[in-house]
This record gives C-alpha cells, sequence and structure tokens, in this order.
C-alpha cells in the first residue's frame, strides 16, 4: 500500500512550468474580425482566433457559474450560508436545494459566454475564412473540437443550442439545435476533426486539442447520447464509446501507477491529464479552506464557504472517526495531518504549518464537522471541506485539468455494463481501486458505478451530468428535498427566449 507523503507548506509557490506551446497564448489584439467593402463578414485571422478561443477556456477555472451549475447543484458540493457569509441573496442555497429560478444570474452568465464561445468559433470555421486566410487542416480541427466543447455544455445544461453562421446578417434568428439534430453536429465536428488533430501523449503539450482529447469528448457525447435524445441506450454507443477510450489509450495515457493521486493535480506531467488549461485553480483551493487556513504565498487564508456532506464522504473507504493520515482510508480520500493543510476530505481538528491547533475567529477549535444546522445558520466550523488542488504548488497555480484518463477508463467500464457486460466493467473499475489503495468489490450493480465516479472524479465537474445519466439527480439529498424532474435542465434566461423564437423555454420555467 502506497503510504501518504507529507509536504510541509514552508515555501513560496513554485513557477507554473513554462511548456512549449506558445502559440496557445491568447494574444490581445484588435484584429481577429475582418470586413470587407461592403461592411460583410471576410473571415477572421486564424492563429489569433484560435488563440483566442482556447483562452476562453480559461474561464471554465471560476468557482461561480459554469462550475457551479456543475457542481453546486449536484449532492457532492453546498455553500452553506453562514451567519451572513456566503448569503448572496441565496443565489447558492437555490442551487443545491434545486428551487432556483429562470432570473438566476450563473444562468444568463454561463448561457452568453458558451453561446459567445460558439459564434467566435463559428466564424473561425466558416469558409470565407478559408477561402481569405491560410487556414490549416490542423487549426480546423482544433477549432471543431473547442466549438463542439462548448455546444456539448450548453446542450447538456439546456437541451437546445442556439446556432448561427457567421455569415447570417444579425437580423437573422439562430436556429435551434435540438436532440438527435444537437448530437449529430457536435459529433459531426469531432469526427472529422480527429484524423487531422496531433496526436500528442503525456506531455506538457495537453493543453493543446489532440487526437485523445477528441476520443475523450467523443466517448462523453456518446455516453451520454440517449439522455439527449430521448431514448433507450444503443449499445452501438457503448460500443464506440469503448472504441474511442482504447484510441486515447494507444496514444499513451494510462490510470497514473508511478505517482500518489493527489499528485496528479500538481502542475506537472502525469500519464492521466490528457486536456487541461492554464488558468488559476485558487478557487478550487480558498472556496472551502478556513480564513485562518493560509500558506506562506496566500496570507490571507481561505474563504470558507464551499462543503460537501456526510453522505458524499460516507462513500469512501476508511473508519468514519478520523481521516488522519495511514488510517486504512482509501488513498483518493486524502488525509488530514498534524502540520499543516491536508489532502482531500478536511474533516476533524485543522493545524498550521508549526502544527498548532487552529481556532475559528471566535476562539473554539477549527473542528470541521460532517453535519450542517441546516442550509442557512451555519458556524464557521460546518462542513466536511474538499481540496485536490493543494496550496502546496502554489496559491495561485494555473493548471486545470479538463480531461482526465481515469475518466475515460470510467467511461468504459460504464459503457460495458449498460451492455449487460458486469463482469468486465467490474475488472476494470478495480483495476482503478487497486492503483488507489481501495478494497475491490465483489460485485457491481449500476449505483456502484456512480459511487466509483464519485469517488474518482469529485470536483472535476462531472457529478450534475453522472447524477442525470444514473437517474439520481431528482432524488432527495442532504438538505435538498425538491424532486422536480424538469431540473434535469436549466431554463434558459429570459431575454434569451424573449429575442429569439425559436427558442423555447424549457418546461416547469
Amino acid at each position: 500500500m502506497k503510504k501518504f507523503r507529507f509536504k510541509p507548506l514552508y515555501f513560496t509557490a513554485l513557477a507554473v512550468l513554462a511548456f512549449g506551446c506558445t502559440d496557445l497564448q491568447v494574444e490581445e489584439t484588435d484584429s481577429l474580425l475582418v470586413e470587407d467593402e461592403t461592411g460583410n463578414f471576410a473571415g477572421v485571422n486564424p492563429g489569433p482566433s484560435l488563440s483566442s478561443a482556447y483562452g476562453d477556456l480559461r474561464g471554465f477555472g471560476d468557482q461561480a457559474n459554469l462550475y457551479a451549475l456543475l457542481e453546486v447543484t449536484s449532492d457532492e458540493l453546498l455553500v452553506p450560508t453562514r451567519g451572513t457569509d456566503w448569503g448572496d441573496n441565496g443565489q447558492w442555497r437555490t442551487l443545491h436545494q434545486h428551487t432556483w429560478s429562470a432570473d438566476h444570474v450563473f444562468f444568463l452568465n454561463t448561457w452568453n459566454t458558451l453561446n459567445s464561445n460558439v459564434y467566435r468559433l463559428n466564424q473561425l470555421l466558416s469558409p470565407v475564412t478559408a477561402q481569405n486566410f491560410d487556414i490549416t487542416a490542423q487549426q480546423t480541427a482544433e477549432g471543431k473540437v473547442l466549438r463542439a466543447y462548448n455546444m456539448f455544455l450548453v446542450l447538456d445544461l439546456w437541451g437546445q443550442i442556439p446556432y448561427r453562421e457567421a455569415t447570417d446578417d444579425y437580423t437573422v434568428d439562430p436556429i435551434a439545435l435540438r436532440g438527435a439534430e444537437a448530437v449529430d453536429f457536435i459529433l459531426n465536428d469531432l469526427n472529422t476533426a480527429i484524423p487531422d488533430l496531433p496526436s500528442i501523449g503525456p506531455s506538457g503539450n495537453t493543453l493543446q486539442a489532440s487526437k485523445a482529447a477528441g476520443h475523450f469528448l467523443r466517448a462523453k457525447v456518446l455516453l451520454n447520447r440517449h439522455i439527449y435524445e430521448g431514448r433507450e441506450v444503443n449499445a452501438a454507443d457503448m460500443d464506440q464509446v469503448i472504441a474511442s477510450v482504447d484510441a486515447i489509450a494507444a496514444e499513451g495515457f494510462d490510470i497514473e501507477r508511478d505517482m500518489g493521486y493527489f499528485e496528479i493535480f500538481e502542475p506537472s506531467i502525469d500519464s492521466e491529464t490528457i486536456f487541461w488549461t492554464n488558468t488559476g485553480v485558487g478557487n478550487r483551493m480558498w472556496n472551502g479552506l478556513h480564513y485562518y487556513q493560509t500558506t506562506p504565498d496566500n496570507t490571507g487564508g481561505g474563504w470558507n464557504g464551499f462543503s460537501t456532506t456526510a453522505e458524499f464522504y460516507a462513500l469512501f473507504e476508511g473508519p468514519n472517526d478520523t481521516n488522519a493520515p495511514n488510517s486504512g482510508q482509501e488513498e483518493r480520500r486524502g488525509y488530514v495531518p498534524t502540520n499543516g493543510i491536508g489532502f482531500g476530505f478536511l474533516v476533524g481538528q485543522q493545524y498550521d504549518r508549526e502544527g498548532n491547533a487552529l481556532t475559528d475567529r471566535s476562539g473554539n477549535p477549527l473542528v470541521f464537522t460532517p453535519n450542517f444546522a441546516g442550509i442557512i445558520g451555519n458556524n464557521e466550523r460546518h462542513g466536511i471541506r474538499v481540496l485536490k488542488y493543494h496550496p502546496y504548488n502554489g496559491a495561485y497555480t494555473e493548471h486545470h485539468i479538463l480531461f482526465r484518463y481515469a475518466d475515460a477508463h470510467l467511461m468504459k467500464a460504464e459503457a460495458y455494463a449498460r451492455k449487460g457486460d458486469m463482469a468486465t466493467a467490474l475488472t476494470l473499475i478495480n483495476e482503478l481501486r487497486e492503483v488507489r489503495d481501495a478494497s475491490p468489490l465483489a460485485n457491481l450493480s449500476m449505483m456502484d458505478i456512480l459511487d466509483e465516479r464519485g469517488r474518482e472524479l469529485y470536483i472535476e465537474g462531472w457529478r450534475r451530468n453522472d447524477q442525470i445519466r444514473f437517474g439520481d439527480f431528482t432524488t432527495t439529498w442532504p438538505l435538498k428535498e425538491n424532486t422536480e424532474e424538469f431540473r434535469v435542465l436549466f431554463p434558459l434566461p429570459p431575454s434569451a427566449v424573449a429575442s429569439n423564437p425559436n427558442l423555447e423555454q424549457n418546461p416547469g420555467y
């Protein structure tokens, strides 16, 4: 069994690794869009436009908007109000409780951001750009993957995608892609892109769209296809999921076996990171840590908000009464040392770097408790905190993983299970569990697969998507009683519906 590796926080932030893909850095320019002498669209400069599209992914690192919709609406995270802290007019509470309304600001912000990203990529991929600029097959392929990614998120969140060609007059209402039409559009982008994408294995260059990234997204779309199209699972789709995951492995990716689980989230090279973006992960570190949990490069401490529930914590193997190092817990649950900030799930007494027991601002022992007073009325100590990206690697490190091989491995297992081959699915899941120092499962159900995805991929942005696919999103869980089925889709912003008659507000809103 691997032993936990202790990392004292005595040093300032590690420098972010400078990898070779300098062409992916966002270039400030005002000459992306070109118009002809009549003022019509004449294309975009491919190099700067593609760099800008990669730069758009950096916005995915925010704790609000997209991330909040993907995670705080699930059973994995909640942001309880602590006195007046994190009240924010209820915008965090309504997400966890599934009582949101159509005017929630995160819906409008995320809708506008993703659809703006898609439209700018439409300009890059327009035939007019190809006519007027030297755009390579690889640039086109990368643009298609980025467009597919943004469109996948819109479809997953809202079930419909507004689409406008770059050459359309601004008075033309965008069409709305739904169901099979939307899925086919996204898959066509990926299927035509993959042959022209670069072959990039585990390296510092995985912040660029590659064959492996294209196959990962293709597998994700196919795995969820029956949800988007409102039909039963198709075995042929599951075969394609398996084939795409095998193609990722052929590019050199695998479950990381030579380093610890939490080392995968350091800004270094590992065998699992298929696609990442150079955005700060400070939100992922500090949004749950207490104000008095500090590091040399962030003496202001955390923000004391995001937490998880005792029930989600209980999914992990290990004793209930402690998460001290080497207490028999599986590696992914992490540990709480007596000399600094822990990894994974932080519960119980917390300590500073010198080994002193921390207190809260009122002088009470800083003991993170599994339970809450309620969605409101909490103190500074209520709730287990969750930490995957760690301040040891730098308080404001810019290395946010988007696609990871362990996810693909679990998608393959799920695909076998949905085909009825539970034996192969169990073998694959136990392969991962062995690497993570977790006991093998004796048998397997579909809910076991959902639980395993939770244990492996917590706070990586996939929990809502997973719960919907497994039929678990509209059940009850701690501090959430609403079971309305229509909540599997978010409401379109009222301004979007009012301005485009091709869009239809989702049922229930």
